[in-house]
């Protein structure tokens, strides 16, 4: 296929364009112009201190590899939101247009998931995973000594209506969150708190700890006015057998081969 015309012309009028998919459904889209672009219908910000780095391309599964950098300089992504998690796993495409033309038409360069993101001052930068996600996965299951279902679904088949809960911050320090109501010990580790009211409404964070009305979480995104705000509990699991038998009786949809013997019987020797 033959390059676009206004590619090869003495004055290149091009200009580079991130479209930027969340899993919540928003659509958020930026350009390297200096001025906003309209694009097949959707608009793409002017933001010209967002930067792409060389693409490399290959044949195979690892597909192309590149990261974007720059300013925050865009309410629409902000720093709360990057640290929140609310861009995870976002599906990123990055095409180059003809911002002179009267109707853009998109050239598509690269395409992927958005993966870790960092921030610097008032900088962030961001990798993004080119490869099709669907190229790793296992097409059979793995043995494992854990259960590879997940809490609650179709192959763990624990009832998760009794298993949420709901409580009001009422203090905070770094990862530390003490809620207004105390509960079991340990029930919610390895489980989720998603914010129900806040700046931060919809967004989850992982539980690592848990004791009575005490919370650590996985990160430290919490705003220092987040006391007040509801949060819903989500019980998690370790994923061993004597969790799956004990705590939740379901022993027979355990997900895991724990008395399997694994690579280190080859090196055992008598005595």
């Amino acid at each position: 296929m033959s390059a676009p015309d206004w590619l090869t012309a003495p004055l290149v009028t091009l200009a580079y364009c991130w479209r930027i998919e969340r899993r919540d459904g928003r659509v958020l889209g930026f350009t390297t112009h200096d001025a906003g672009l309209w694009v097949a219908g959707e608009y793409y910000a002017s933001a010209p201190g967002i930067r792409p780095s060389a693409i490399e391309q290959a044949l195979g599964r690892a597909g192309d590899s590149l990261s974007i950098s720059g300013a925050i300089a865009d309410a629409s992504l902000s720093g709360a939101d990057l640290a929140s998690g609310r861009f995870d796993g976002a599906s990123v495409a990055l095409f180059v247009t003809d911002w002179s033309a009267n109707e853009p038409v998109a050239t598509p360069i690269s395409r992927g998931i958005l993966g870790s993101v960092s921030r610097s001052g008032g900088g962030f930068g961001a990798e993004i995973d080119a490869a099709d996600p669907l190229l790793a996965t296992d097409l059979v299951p793995l043995t494992s000594p854990a259960c590879r279902a997940e809490l609650g679904d179709a192959d763990c088949r624990v009832a998760m209506a009794a298993r949420y809960a709901r409580a009001q911050v009422v203090a905070l320090s770094g990862r530390q969150v003490t809620l207004d109501t105390s509960f079991a010990d340990g029930i919610f580790v390895f489980g989720r708190m998603r914010w129900l009211t806040g700046r931060l409404r919809g967004t989850s964070q992982p539980i690592i700890a848990q004791a009575g009305a005490s919370l650590t979480l996985a990160r430290a995104a919490v705003p220092a006015d987040a006391p007040g705000w509801q949060v819903e509990l989500v019980e998690g699991c370790d994923k061993s057998a004597a969790t799956c038998a004990t705590r939740f009786a379901n022993i027979t949809n355990f997900r895991g081969e724990p008395h399997l013997p694994g690579l280190d019987l080859l090196t055992r020797f008598g005595g």
